[in-house]
């Protein structure tokens, strides 16, 4: 069998790396390709590097450098002809490029060269395969180094996923584009020492702030800020769509189209948030959420009975005899798996989501699996707006502390942590949180302080920019110089690529003392973990009892 090795998630095989199959579901094959993809998107950022200011180039090479960095977070692209096809795109804009080089007479630095030496033709998928050994992971052979140089492209990768979603609302920061092409161009330098990758480190949290900024802006100017909103649980009797993932703009899109169709629409996972717009409520046929975390979706895709939009990622392959309703699962934008239909954009960048709405209407309406309303709607607009009764109940000592727990949810049992932890606060704490980790408390009762929920849920992965902001407020609001000497307490669940850029975030805007898990990620070595504990005072977990007694 063909060897591989990622080790970019925190499922990641005994938290060492996965070398056989990746735990996420993903083939050798399909790693393998995703890492000659990257390798595609450094050469053609190189060239773009060389040709800076040189000559106008097309728009749509920045966006396929964001979209190919994205297709390669976990769990978004198990569709090995559709990564092909990206290379091959990829392999496109090189040689345009290349052309232009050469008609300008600009000379190929010695640091790009690896990148010619490594370009490979296009031929065959075996051909595809060879070269894609020669630019993996461990193409590194320094530990440290490869630490170094893993965690500033998984923070790109994270990066990217903001990025292309913002640019699907019309939100573009060419800025940002322009640092990712430096960084891929250049993070292969032989030449870098340590500390000028522990600098390009900080620099992608530097970014991924802007990033996120970027998407907040996106979000909210389309949709209006969110508010506080009961989300529904339960089911109708209509026939339903589930769309799952993170892209604000292709839930707009199928509600249009679903309108007075006798469609309902029902968020799932991290699409949960979309209930909480202003703009989303017109629609009669959003019905509420379906189901819990990604991981979960196995079993409550066979349940919900109609078809299923992926958005991004968090796409589960599944295995065995539930396999059978890939039929009704579709994907878009950077998600794909061989046996579903991909819906692309046409020539105006229009998406018919037709096929979709016509095989719900011959499905059954979903089959009820919980009931009730979870709250949500606290991102930063929101909690601003209740800041005086917030600092109120902190100055009054009703809240004591915020534990900000925000991040990713994963199926391994140690998750459970969460859930217990959050049971085992004290009554007088409030906790913020943010992207799919909220599904380990998020359903608890765990009710109010003087009316304000002691689960504050922000949104999406990316709304945990709105959990920096709310805390930056709150320092301001108590007459502080530094906010670490808030009342509140990192502890923060990773999963993937964007929960690194997340925390890379946090390090960028002077938050310390950050806890994470539920292990610490396999690619950090000891010496670049103890740059992290040394300047930021990263940690782990251990036991809740243990964790609530130091907290």
């Amino acid at each position: 069998m063909m060897s591989m090795f990622c080790y970019q998630c925190q499922e990641t095989a005994m938290n060492k790396g996965c070398t056989i199959r990746g735990v996420c579901g993903k083939t050798p094959e399909t790693a393998k390709l995703q890492d000659l993809l990257i390798h595609t998107a450094k050469t053609v950022s190189a060239y773009i590097n060389l040709l800076d200011g040189k000559t106008i180039l097309d728009n749509e090479m920045h966006c396929w450098i964001i979209n190919a960095l994205f297709i390669t977070i976990t769990n978004a692209n198990f569709d090995d002809s559709a990564i092909i096809d990206e290379i091959e795109t990829g392999e496109m804009y090189r040689e345009a490029l290349e052309i232009k080089i050469s008609e300008l007479s600009i000379n190929i630095p010695e640091k790009y060269s690896k990148f010619i030496d490594c370009t490979c033709e296009m031929q065959t998928e075996e051909t595809l395969l060879e070269y894609a050994g020669k630019v993996g992971v461990l193409r590194t052979p320094n530990e440290d180094i490869r630490s170094l140089k893993e965690t500033i492209l998984y923070g790109l990768k994270g990066l990217a996923a903001y990025v292309e979603h913002a640019k699907n609302l019309g939100k573009e920061n060419f800025e940002i584009y322009s640092f990712v092409e430096k960084t891929l161009a250049n993070i292969d330098d032989d030449s870098l020492t340590l500390n000028e990758l522990v600098t390009m480190v900080l620099d992608v949290g530097k970014y991924g702030v802007l990033a996120m900024e970027l998407l907040d802006s996106a979000n909210t100017s389309a949709y209006g800020n969110p508010e506080i909103t009961k989300v529904n649980l339960g089911v109708r009797s209509n026939p339903g769509i589930l769309i799952s993932g993170h892209d604000l703009k292709d839930l707009e899109t199928l509600l249009e189209q679903t309108k007075n169709s006798g469609v309902d629409v029902y968020t799932h996972s991290e699409m949960l948030p979309g209930n909480s717009y202003p703009f989303f409520k017109k629609y009669e046929n959003l019905v509420g959420n379906y189901g819990g975390s990604w991981w979960h979706q196995t079993k409550e895709f066979i349940s919900f009975n109609g078809p299923i939009l992926f958005t991004s990622n968090c796409l589960v392959p599944p295995r065995g005899t539930i396999a059978g309703y890939l039929n009704r699962v579709y994907t878009t934008n950077s998600a794909g798996m061989s046996g579903c239909k991909h819906i692309s954009p046409d020539d105006s960048g229009n998406k018919d989501f037709s096929e979709i709405i016509n095989q719900a209407k011959t499905c059954n309406p979903p089959i009820e699996i919980e009931k009730g309303e979870i709250y949500g709607g606290f991102a930063h607009n929101q909690v601003l707006n209740l800041v005086d009764n917030i600092v109120e109940a902190v100055k009054s000592g009703a809240i004591k502390k915020f534990y900000v727990m925000a991040g990713c949810d994963a199926r391994m049992q140690d998750r459970k942590y969460y859930t217990d932890f959050a049971l085992a606060l004290p009554k007088d704490t409030v906790i913020l949180t943010a992207g799919c980790a909220k599904y380990r408390y998020n359903k608890l009762n765990l009710g109010d302080i003087d009316g304000i929920p002691r689960v504050l849920d922000a949104g999406q992965c990316n709304d945990s920019y709105s959990l920096a902001v709310i805390a930056l407020k709150l320092k301001e609001a108590f007459g502080l110089d530094d906010v670490n000497n808030l009342p509140i307490v990192f502890n923060i669940a990773w999963y993937e690529q964007k929960a690194v850029l997340v925390l890379l975030s946090l390090l960028h805007l002077g938050f310390k003392n950050i806890h994470i898990g539920p292990t610490l990620p396999a690619f950090l070595t000891p010496n670049v973990l103890k740059v992290l504990i040394d300047n930021f005072q990263l940690g782990t977990i251990s036991t809740v009892d243990k964790d609530i007694e130091n907290f």
